[in-house]
């Protein structure tokens, strides 16, 4: 890349992206407005939803590049998106997991597909809206992803899979910011999207009725099947085990006389086992697929804070190196409905340490 002041700019179409491109125009970056077309409204039965990446984003996107003064394009990734984040949402969800797509996106998508795009087009960086930071250790000359300044809109956890290579390459503007400066900023300087509402979280489910999204999918129907308690009795029937999430309480249709929840699946015998809440914490979890941050591997036991969820908050334990590049964290204390196929986000203070998938 020969140009370090220039930019690709992912735009959504919402305030965020919008004011990302404004700041790296302003700042004198030579810049490159992109939307990824992920799907068309009508592949996944979509209306009038607050959705990322439906049409009416991308009509936003260009408005705000044209507002600017900065090219824009229209990237079709459909393909893509339906492999690599809708299918594996699927089977995940069919495995008995709970995925996390918006981090497949990110990883997949985002920051792998849009990178080979910039460095066609010879452009540095690749810049977001997220609410993250990015800095240089410049004793260990490693790049590290650090929480966003305003705490309650910081995305880190969804940004755990980043590379070393992806690190030195990426921009932030908003890293610094609340969501409320951002608004603000954007409405100074007049951009279309200063007062659009945040899209839901996952796009292709915007009504939150993924099961019938995943039959509409594979074309078929999930069989009911039986509730089990502890001992493995049949108390009741399920309309599905695709529709129970670890930890849920609501839509059992159980009379049990006291609250009951899911602890545990079995997809093959399609059978839910349900269970007290003290039955939903473990102190223990297994993950794959990890990536490390602030450290290139993991050789000893170490220190750690972590989340095993979205907007959890962290709890502290320990991480301990497995076989095969897995890892075994054990918490200072019990941990509810930890739930495979979820992303577990290690931290040092507002440091990323590193992350990787829920195994058991």
């Amino acid at each position: 890349m020969e140009d370090k002041k220039s930019a690709l700019i992912a735009m959504s179409g919402g305030v965020d992206s919008s004011l990302a491109a404004y700041i790296m125009k302003k700042e004198g970056y030579r810049c490159m407005g992109v939307t990824m077309r992920l799907y068309r409204n009508n592949d996944v039965g979509l209306m009038d939803y607050h959705t990322c990446c439906s049409q009416s984003d991308i009509d936003d996107a260009a408005l705000v590049a044209a507002q600017i003064g900065i090219p824009y394009e229209v990237l079709n990734y459909r393909a893509d998106f339906r492999e690599q984040v809708i299918e594996k949402f699927v089977r995940i969800y069919e495995a008995g997991g709970t995925p996390n797509p918006c981090i497949d996106c990110n990883r997949y998508l985002k920051f792998e597909k849009l990178f080979f795009y910039a460095w066609e087009k010879g452009l540095n960086y690749i810049v977001t809206g997220h609410y993250a930071r990015i800095e240089k250790d410049e004793v260990t000359g490693r790049y590290l992803l650090k929480k966003a300044a305003d705490d309650s809109k910081d995305q880190s956890y969804v940004l755990y899979s980043l590379t070393q290579r992806q690190l030195e390459h990426i921009r932030f503007p908003l890293g610094n910011m609340t969501k409320v400066h951002t608004r603000e900023l954007a409405d100074e300087a007049g951009l279309v999207t200063a007062h659009k509402h945040d899209s839901q979280d996952i796009c292709f489910v915007p009504d939150g009725d993924y099961v019938r999204f995943m039959e509409d999918y594979r074309g078929k129907t999930y069989e009911a099947g039986d509730f089990l308690d502890m001992q493995g009795n049949v108390i009741g029937r399920h309309k599905g085990a695709v529709r129970y999430t670890i930890g849920q309480r609501k839509g059992l249709n159980l009379a049990m006389g006291h609250p009951v929840y899911v602890v545990g699946k079995d997809m093959e015998k399609n059978t839910v086992t349900i269970g007290e809440e003290k039955d939903l914490y473990t102190d223990v979890l297994t993950a794959g697929d990890v990536n490390w941050i602030s450290i290139a591997e993991l050789n000893a036991p170490m220190r750690i804070t972590a989340r095993t969820r979205y907007r959890q908050k962290e709890e502290s334990g320990m991480v301990y190196p497995l076989e095969d590049g897995k890892i075994r964290i054990e918490f200072d204390r019990p941990q509810r409905a930890v739930t495979a196929g979820q992303a577990v986000v290690m931290y040092d203070g507002d440091i990323v340490v590193g992350g990787g998938t829920i195994i058991s």
